[in-house]
């Protein structure tokens, strides 16, 4: 699970570094939007990961 965790992490990182300036307006949007779906993704991975631990 940690594997996945980290790999959204990633994704989250370079969405939000695309998302917030380095690129045009109109992809610049889409890049948000993954930013805040990959944000989504690893919160319910650690979230999931802590739950499957603790049992």
């Amino acid at each position: 699970m940690s594997h996945w965790t980290v790999s959204f992490s990633v994704l989250t990182i370079i969405a939000g570094i695309f998302g917030f300036g380095v690129i045009d307006n109109g992809a610049e949007s889409i890049a948000q939007l993954f930013f805040f779906i990959f944000l989504i993704l690893t919160i319910i991975t650690i979230i999931i990961g802590r739950i499957t631990i603790s049992h």
